[in-house]
């Protein structure tokens, strides 16, 4: 799985010194720094009197004694104002890295010049160098169906300023988001369940991280009843089975905290008996994104390898089908947990894949101390209508008292990698309560999420029941801290999960939080 490697060069090298070894340089920042940059400052000056637009949109400009003899000068636009953040370096760079490679560079050095009295652009190198990779990416088909040599040209990107250590942590996020990228992004038959249960095998090969793939064969009709009940619309199609993904990284020595993650991977959603209409079926071939972003962070910390730190992960990987056997609402299953659950709507599916695995890891948790429990997924319109491109973190009690969201919130705002916080509250498990003595909660209301009032929180507070964390609340003689995080606006970029590239939300986040020292 190649791609452009973060590569440290020192921080006070002058062109002449990185000619051999790059073919273009790059600077980022805002005007007024660019333009006075020691390097840049006599080539600013020259090139902005034939060409307005230095300083105000990203221009290549020759430069004899540059790498390459190509120089790209890159505005982050304003950086002082209330709504400014990192990101402004982030969409600098996407745009510069294509003009670098357009222009023919393979070897870029990229320069990002921030303001030191600004602590919230202290990270601004590792996030241009990210954008840069997330703009160079291509999806998987394309790199398997054409040279991908060819179509991700660049081999590395040189990175002033950072050490070598900072390097490899780079490197080893963007192999995780890649992954999760790669998952995501695929098309249905070439990431069908089964398929990407092999391709996580793959992934997996060469870092510490132990798979187990359990299918239909391993009985998982009673061991995951729910998640099976997506699935079953699907039995009559041998490659259409569905898959559970177990990861299990363990590290050497004593474990110190031990992260636990449910990712839902709905490898197609045609919305089952409650079926996508009026054009709403394209895309759904991402509804795996949780999954994938789970596996992301996985071979992140895979790759870091690091001391005290346990995570445990199941995927749950479905096809949600249309057919004789499908699914329908009104049906009442006995989930994991042994909580009889009334299904509303079937499109509302996801929750009941995730509600299997969080029990499953629930029991994990039990056996072990100073734990954390996730759920990632692509789960509802109505977090992407409410928060936009943001991931949304929704905490039990434990989590909020502890201030879980709100740690994690902050580290996503200094990398780039923002998140909205909710709140579960009493309306939301008022919503899914029994409407009978027939059952113990109820799916989903059937109607949109994105036109349900707090329709991205609720679901929370259904999986909590469903999964019989419930039962580990802030009062409880084991409480369990569980963050579920939505990342239907954040997912892809610029909202078009048809079209739009998988952004890898939320591995960069996860790997600031837990995986820096």
């Amino acid at each position: 799985m190649p791609f452009p490697r973060a590569q440290a060069f020192d921080s006070n090298a002058h062109w002449s010194t990185l000619i051999e070894q790059y073919d273009a340089v790059i600077y980022l920042g805002p005007e007024g720094l660019l333009s006075q940059h020691p390097q840049l400052t006599e080539t600013f000056a020259t090139v902005a009197q034939i060409d307005q637009r230095v300083g105000k949109q990203v221009v290549l400009v020759h430069a004899a004694a540059a790498p390459g003899q190509r120089l790209v000068i890159a505005p982050t636009g304003p950086l002082e104002r209330d709504y400014d953040d990192v990101r402004r370096y982030a969409d600098a760079a996407e745009k510069a890295i294509r003009v670098a490679c357009d222009a023919g560079s393979r070897r870029p050095a990229l320069v990002v010049v921030k303001p030191d009295s600004l602590s919230q652009y202290q990270h601004a190198a590792q996030v241009a160098f990210l954008a840069a990779c997330q703009a160079l990416w291509q999806p998987l088909e394309a790199r398997e169906r054409l040279v991908e040599a060819e179509i991700e040209p660049v081999e590395f990107i040189g990175m002033q300023g950072v050490t070598e250590d900072e390097a490899n942590w780079l490197n080893a996020v963007e192999e995780g988001r890649r992954l999760a990228r790669d998952l995501c992004g695929t098309n249905p038959e070439r990431m069908s369940a089964i398929r990407f249960a092999e391709y996580c095998v793959e992934a997996f090969k060469d870092v510490p991280v132990q798979v187990e793939v359990l299918g239909p064969e391993d009985n998982i009709q009673q061991t995951y009843p729910l998640l099976f009940s997506v699935a079953r619309a699907s039995m009559d199609v041998a490659r259409h089975h569905p898959r559970v993904v177990r990861l299990h990284y363990k590290p050497e020595g004593t474990v110190k905290q031990t992260l636990l993650f449910a990712g839902k991977g709905v490898v197609y959603d045609t919305g089952g008996a409650d079926l996508k209409t009026d054009g709403h079926m394209a895309g759904m071939s991402r509804d795996k994104g949780g999954a994938a972003a789970v596996a992301g962070f996985v071979k992140t910390v895979g790759r870091l390898a690091p001391k005290g730190l346990e995570v445990i992960a199941e995927l749950g990987l479905v096809r949600n089908s249309i057919g004789a056997d499908a699914l329908v609402a009104d049906e009442i299953i006995r989930c994991h947990a042994g909580v009889d659950v009334r299904i509303g709507n079937t499109d509302a599916e996801g929750r009941l894949v995730l509600a299997d695995l969080l029990s499953h890891l629930r029991e994990d948790a039990l056996q072990r101390e100073h734990v954390e429990l996730f759920s990632i997924a692509t789960l509802t319109g109505h977090a992407a209508r409410a928060v936009g491109p943001y991931t949304a973190l929704v905490s039990n009690g434990p989590a909020h008292a502890q201030g879980k969201a709100t740690r994690l919130s902050a580290i996503g705002d200094n990398f780039g990698d923002p998140c909205e916080i909710s709140r579960s509250r009493r309306e939301d498990f008022a919503f899914v309560a029994p409407r009978s003595a027939a059952d113990d909660v109820l799916s989903s209301n059937n109607a949109a999420s994105a036109v349900t009032a707090r329709g991205h929180q609720f679901p929370q507070a259904f999986l909590t029941i469903a999964s019989g964390l419930d039962k580990h609340g802030i009062n409880s003689q084991h409480p369990l801290a569980y963050t579920h995080i939505d990342i239907a606006g954040s997912g892809v970029q610029g909202g078009d999960w048809q079209h739009g590239k998988p952004s890898g939300a939320p591995v960069l986040c996860l790997a600031a939080r837990y995986l820096l020292d």
